[in-house]
């Protein structure tokens, strides 16, 4: 782990986590639901309690339809259904939450959370922190540098070394990896028939998908599976890769005025917690971890 790291949170992620593994019976004073929101402020309790960060911000996505990417794509994600109206209403509580627990959240009706955690963590890395984000995404390794890691909470961290293991290719190479491969998740289309295998041997071999497409001819003399059919896919879907470049790599530049003093955490704000979680009907357990957040800062 660093000595001087910045955590970044991927809210998304485990909101959506939460609402699909608490029952419905997690529900505020008035009835609502709120098992998203207590098994979001339950997550970000137990990190906070692990890592005692000195600087973390949260990011979350505002809508997956105003992304400058559906602008390009008018199909970029359109496969994915929407959020239950019981989870879609709870969002902004487990803003206030993280908000209340001292977390510095952001959010853009353009840019999702990806592109925050981007532009964030390249503005930071200049002033010497090494990333730490909070996330499952693969898209997400892209970003990775030096001592960077990405850790999906409670199930396992990977730095660049474990991304080449896992993925055949460099956190350098993702972006052009996934211009190959596609990505269903976000309904982004790649080659037709590159599968994560081929893209990895590919990209072993050419460096960059510039490369690739710069020596088409190599292709079919290539020990790879199908070789002699490579280059004509290639070429046929050379716009899809180009498209898929341009929609799966992270926007770095997003227009924030953050400081470093910016992120700092200063503990939870128990004056405003106590109240919500009175209202929320959160239980005693949560309420000590907080306290105990609160005189440990």
């Amino acid at each position: 782990m660093s000595t001087r790291p910045l955590y970044l949170v991927d809210a998304s992620l485990y909101v959506f986590r939460a609402f699909f593994s608490l029952p419905d019976t997690f529900t505020d004073a008035e009835g609502r639901p709120a098992n998203a929101v207590y098994g979001f402020a339950r997550f970000l309790c137990a990190l906070l309690q692990e890592t005692r960060p000195t600087h973390m911000a949260v990011a979350f996505d505002e809508s997956l339809t105003t992304s400058y990417r559906n602008e390009i794509y008018p199909q970029y994600k359109a496969n994915r259904e929407k959020p239950p109206i019981e989870l879609k209403q709870q969002f902004s509580r487990c803003r206030q939450v993280a908000e209340a627990l001292g977390l510095p959240c952001f959010s853009h009706n353009s840019y999702e959370a990806d592109d925050l955690i981007g532009t964030l963590g390249t503005q930071f890395r200049a002033h010497g922190f090494d990333l730490v984000i909070i996330s499952a995404d693969k898209d997400l390794t892209q970003l990775l540098r030096g001592s960077d890691i990405i850790w999906d909470y409670a199930r396992g961290q990977m730095d660049i070394q474990g991304v080449t293991k896992k993925f055949g290719v460099t956190p350098a190479q993702m972006i052009d990896y996934l211009s190959l491969t596609g990505d269903a998740v976000d309904n982004i289309p790649g080659v037709p028939g590159i599968g994560p295998k081929t893209a990895a041997s590919l990209l072993q071999h050419f460096d960059t998908l510039d490369e690739i497409y710069e020596r088409l001819d190599e292709i079919p003399y290539l020990r790879i599976r199908g070789a002699k059919s490579l280059r004509d896919k290639l070429k046929r879907h050379r716009d899809d890769a180009l498209l898929a470049r341009e929609l799966v790599t992270i926007a770095c530049d997003v227009p924030l005025d953050v400081n470093t003093e910016d992120l700092l955490w200063q503990g939870p704000n128990m004056p405003v917690l106590e109240p919500m979680f009175d209202e929320l009907r959160f239980g005693p357990i949560l309420r000590r971890q907080c306290r105990e957040l609160a005189s440990g800062v």
